[in-house]
């Protein structure tokens, strides 16, 4: 019986299936949001969906000078990295799998999904996918500093009274929330929370931030020369990570909320989700045009590293 339990929620929820059809789901709601947000109709809501079996069907092509192998591979790769990051991010108080630094494992996880974009498009031989591998880089180089300053001061608010004074598990989080209250309310958080907020759509790869794949100026980048398969699943990750980087933000500052009663908290949770797709990605990809490779790496670096060292530094001593 146990067995089956734990297929279940490796498989159905909170587990593959449950994930998958978040993403689909947050990915055909927001763009749906940015189309009416700029006076347009917009696609249908499970247009994500449309887009995979239609690229499902169509023919894989291998450039000539590409390694086949890891060409065809990498997309498969981050695919399965990040459906084994989204088991680590509790829905509901449910993961599969718990460690003492949750926030670690994920922060490495989703590294090497970005990772296996960057061999993929190295593998592909393509000048502009070369351009957008390095693009990539500095996006990673970019958020990934003020991410670490996120989870150190989320952790050090939730681990105090630990025998190290900080915390990388989202179970010990998520006790603290319940005993605390979001972490959110605490106004020492605020300034950690909207960087949090401002590394997601950059993290994602999403409108204004999406300098990896600028479409207009590098033919989509480091997916220039992906076709078929390959490309649907792609696309259906960069769709599962829309998911699991709301879902974290909800599990790192809103999981204190509860009303006992497991499909008001269901409801609320995805509410959660929605709500940060909607003000990290939906508003910023409606209203800002795409910023310069120079200009995310400032940005990052400066203005959202700044706001999670405040956070961090008042934490760290007590406020």
């Amino acid at each position: 019986m146990s067995v089956l339990i734990s297929a279940i929620k490796i498989l159905i929820f909170p587990g593959i299936l449950f994930t998958v059809v978040m993403g689909v789901l947050l990915t055909g709601i927001n763009n749906r949001l940015v189309a009416r947000m700029q006076n347009r109709v917009g696609p249908p809501i499970l247009q994500p969906w449309y887009d995979f079996l239609k690229c499902c069907g169509k023919e894989t092509i291998v450039p000539r000078h590409a390694k086949k192998g890891i060409f065809l591979n990498a997309p498969l790769v981050g695919l399965v990295v990040l459906l084994t990051t989204a088991l680590f991010v509790p829905m509901l108080g449910h993961t599969m799998f718990s460690t003492g630094a949750d926030l670690i494992v994920v922060l490495y996880l989703l590294t090497f999904v970005s990772v296996t974009m960057i061999i993929g498009a190295a593998a592909s031989g393509s000048p502009f996918a070369g351009v957008g591998l390095s693009r990539e880089m500095v996006a990673m180089v970019s958020y990934e500093l003020p991410f670490v300053f996120v989870i150190l001061a989320v952790g050090r608010l939730a681990g105090r009274g630990t025998d190290i004074g900080v915390t990388f598990s989202l179970a010990r989080i998520a006790e603290y929330q319940a005993e605390n209250g979001a972490i959110l309310t605490h106004i020492s958080m605020i300034p950690a929370a909207i960087a949090m907020l401002l590394v997601i759509p950059c993290e994602i790869g999403m409108h204004p931030f999406d300098i990896a794949e600028a479409e207009t100026e590098i033919c989509e980048g480091t997916l220039a020369e992906y076709s078929g398969r390959p490309l649907a699943m792609f696309r259906l990750t960069h769709c599962i990570k829309v998911y699991v980087m709301s879902a974290l933000f909800s599990a790192m500052f809103l999981s204190g909320f509860s009303t006992g009663i497991l499909m008001v908290d269901a409801q609320l949770q995805i509410l959660f989700c929605l709500v940060v797709t909607f003000i990290s990605m939906t508003v910023p990809h409606a209203v800002c045009a795409r910023l310069k490779v120079e200009q995310v790496f400032k940005f990052f670096w400066t203005f959202v590293a700044g706001l999670a060292l405040i956070s961090l530094v008042l934490v760290w001593f007590g406020l």
